[in-house]
């Protein structure tokens, strides 16, 4: 998954968000209904995460230093994981305070055909944000699932405005839903009840975000064809008998670790060793370019039986 390809989709959420909120707002001063201001502050907080992905983008390029000897990209993970606590606290939580005091104590909407003009061009540039996010994601999950790119994706633009926009797209849904019960029954609690929706559905995902995200700062390994193809590449090394163990490590979201014992042939001398990992070194970032940091460590075969003395 490419950087840009993050950028760009997060580019076209937060310009889709930020009209959307301001829609919202109006609808909800035109009309008073809860399910309204509950998408306007979930687009708010949508906004929010967008400018965060951003600055976590920027802040990421900072150089290495004796300090950070790794650089900073793994600050992104850091203001992803942010980003799943704000929409939890800002949209999860007062979409739920407030869908439960309308419906405690319910008011009469006005002006309802504002709010379901609004509600109905949300959806389509929600729609347009998530094809955005959906076509960049195409370009490297390959053949995997939606879900399964989601969890397997070690830079955590993409994945977090896929959800973002997913859940935006069901929240609008249900705040409609919640309108339209208000209006056509005349119980003004079903407004709050499609607000309560809103703020179930933002809970469930900050909570996955959060996890995921928490997953990605922990530090996660290269997937599973990456580490076969880092394999695949060493052994192939003439010099290289094969790999006795492998270790991968994200030390960012375009940067991997590779930590590798390799078995050489017990003759060998010093100026074969390394040019067999020079070699090895090279075969490994052709087949996975975001190798960036590469130890070997020779080691003799120690599997292999001695041949017996006479």
């Amino acid at each position: 998954m490419s950087t840009e390809g993050g950028t760009k989709a997060v580019l076209a959420a937060l310009a889709a968000n930020v009209g959307i909120a301001i829609s919202k707002f109006v609808a909800f001063i035109l009309t008073g209904s809860s399910s309204m201001l509950s998408e306007a502050i979930h687009s708010v907080a949508d906004s929010t995460n967008q400018l965060l992905l951003l600055l976590g983008g920027k802040r990421a390029k900072r150089a290495a230093d004796p300090t950070h000897q790794f650089g900073y990209a793994r600050v992104r993970y850091v203001y992803a994981f942010v980003v799943s606590i704000v929409l939890f606290l800002v949209g999860g939580i007062f979409s739920l305070y407030e869908g439960f005091h309308k419906f405690t104590h319910p008011e009469e909407l006005r002006d309802v055909g504002i709010a379901l003009a609004v509600l109905l061009i949300a959806i389509g540039l929600e729609a347009f944000s998530f094809r955005t996010a959906f076509k960049e994601s195409n370009k490297s999950r390959g053949k995997r699932s939606l879900f399964r790119f989601i969890r397997d994706a070690r830079q955590p633009e993409l994945p977090v405005v896929l959800l973002e926009d997913a859940g935006a797209l069901v929240g609008l849904v249900f705040a409609l839903i919640g309108v339209g019960m208000a209006t056509l029954t005349g119980d003004a609690r079903g407004d709050g009840l499609g607000a309560m929706a809103v703020g179930t559905l933002l809970v469930v995902i900050a909570v996955f975000l959060a996890f995921e995200m928490s997953s990605m700062l922990v530090g996660e390994s290269a997937l599973p064809e990456q580490d076969a193809a880092i394999r695949q590449a060493l052994e192939a090394t003439d010099e290289v008998d094969r790999v006795i163990h492998l270790k991968t490590l994200h030390v960012g979201p375009d940067e991997l670790l590779v930590a590798a014992k390799i078995a050489i042939g017990g003759e060998d001398d010093a100026t074969t060793i390394a040019r067999g990992i020079d070699t090895a070194e090279a075969a490994v970032r052709a087949v996975v370019p975001t190798a960036r940091y590469i130890y070997l460590e020779p080691d003799l075969d120690r599997s292999v039986s001695p041949p017996p003395v006479d």
